[in-house]
């Protein structure tokens, strides 16, 4: 009887540290700040290639091209609308 409750004492501690270490994860996962740095490395990610560290022209031009077509449709529309 001994050993199991040896044994069971023992499982409750490794689950409560597996707990703990999940609690500790997720809390880091959460807080603003690393979000906020997950965020920015994704939109480098996008614009900047890894490899080479070389910008990625092709994503900056659709970029541009859809903030200038939204600048030209407001414009159009406010010219339109006066």
């Amino acid at each position: 009887m001994s050993k199991e409750a040896d044994d069971l004492a023992r499982e409750i501690e490794e689950t409560r540290e597996r707990l703990a270490t999940t609690i500790d994860q997720l809390l880091y996962r959460s807080s603003p700040k690393t979000i906020a740095k997950r965020e920015v490395a994704a939109i480098k990610g996008y614009y900047v290639d890894a490899a080479t560290g070389e910008p990625r022209t092709d994503n900056i031009l659709k970029t541009v091209g859809g903030v200038v077509g939204t600048i030209v449709l407001f414009v159009v529309v406010r010219k339109i609308a006066s």
